[in-house]
């Protein structure tokens, strides 16, 4: 047994002397400090992943045909770039009752991607979360979307949610809070936002956009706001091209009864979306006028999604989203009120009380 002098030999200090000799208490760490140093470890982890020889990604909602044209791009043995090095690896079925486009097609994309690309089924979104690295929320209905992001939020796996993203304003919100608060990337977007013209108009080819007309198909499904199920690739277009700053909406119909959305920007900048056939429309801007809003396929939506899931980094600010959501939400609040405007910020106030 060592003696009263310790191991060294040396007496102990009475502990009176000990304490004063002692530096002083740090302050507990700045919680803005500490959830800075999550967020830049979260990024290391991303950028890991990006080494990896497979990116694993896991499919929530096997009703769409999304999941086998997201799945046919991923798992091509001739990818490249980002492509080469990520792989759907398991889903969760998923599915929606009540919607016939939902419950008539889910056998089918699951048949397809289990026995064609070999994806494994998890009986819960939890267990799918354990076997992934990043994660598609590709249900065709937004309602269920809050819902199934949140234990892939909750478990730290980045998130790619497929139009909508989700079935109101407020369930968006909600999901994009949840993930500032856990510091996982989450992005929302129609492949239409990745047009090659409506990127270049973006991007200033035609200088700072003063106005802009876009059109898209508008089908409607009763359980969502009437732009939320179709029309969302229009709306995405616009948004696209104009950027956040809408201030306010008014809805109206066309002379041959198709629906029209008018916003307006700050600045007195317009952006009308209208339902119509075929994708496209034009904007105008301070250099010139060109087209917008053609459709160019899945793959450029795809890579940034897999971008995200490799580096942390989300492609669309939040914000924007939110932003496109409320102003499809205000559409249906102005018909509501026979045509008056809409503030933008009404709809938030009111989706986050």
């Amino acid at each position: 047994m060592p003696s009263a002098t310790g191991l060294t030999g040396a007496k102990s200090p009475p502990r009176h002397r000990l304490a004063k000799r002692l530096p002083p208490r740090q302050p507990l760490a700045n919680p803005i400090a500490m959830k800075r140093i999550i967020i830049l470890l979260l990024s290391f982890v991303f950028a890991a992943l990006a080494t990896a020889k497979d990116l694993r990604i896991g499919i929530i909602g096997l009703d769409t045909s999304h999941v086998v044209a997201f799945t046919k791009i991923l798992n091509d043995p001739k990818a490249t770039g980002p492509l080469s090095s990520a792989k759907v690896t398991a889903a969760f079925r998923g599915g929606s009752l009540d919607i016939p486009s939902s419950a008539d097609r889910l056998d089918k994309f699951t048949e397809t991607l289990t026995k064609q690309y070999g994806v494994q089924l998890y009986p819960t979104i939890a267990e799918l979360c354990k076997n992934v690295d990043a994660v598609m929320l590709e249900s065709v209905d937004g309602r269920p979307h809050l819902r199934q992001a949140i234990p892939v939020i909750e478990a730290g796996k980045p998130l790619f949610i497929d139009k909508p993203m989700a079935g109101s304003l407020a369930d968006a919100i909600l999901i994009f809070d949840l993930a500032k608060k856990k510091g996982v990337p989450v992005f929302s977007s129609s492949s239409l936002r990745y047009s090659k013209t409506s990127q270049a108009a973006r991007n200033g080819a035609l200088g700072e956009i003063t106005h802009a007309e876009v059109h898209s198909p508008c089908s409607l499904e009763v359980h969502h706001p009437d732009l939320f199920w179709y029309g969302v690739h229009g709306c995405e277009s616009l948004f696209t091209v104009m950027g956040a700053g809408c201030e306010s909406v008014v809805r109206r119909t066309t002379a041959d009864g198709k629906i029209e959305v008018v916003g307006t920007w700050k600045g007195g900048r317009t952006g009308i979306f209208r339902e119509g056939k075929g994708y496209g429309g034009k904007a105008k801007g301070t250099k010139g006028e060109g087209e917008v809003g053609k459709y160019d396929g899945y793959a450029p939506l795809v890579v940034e999604a897999v971008k995200m899931f490799q580096t942390g980094k989300v492609p669309v600010d939040s914000q924007e989203t939110i932003e496109l959501f409320a102003f499809m939400a205000a559409a249906d609040e102005s018909k509501r009120r026979e045509g008056k405007p809409v503030k933008i910020s009404e709809m938030i106030r009111q989706a986050q009380q």
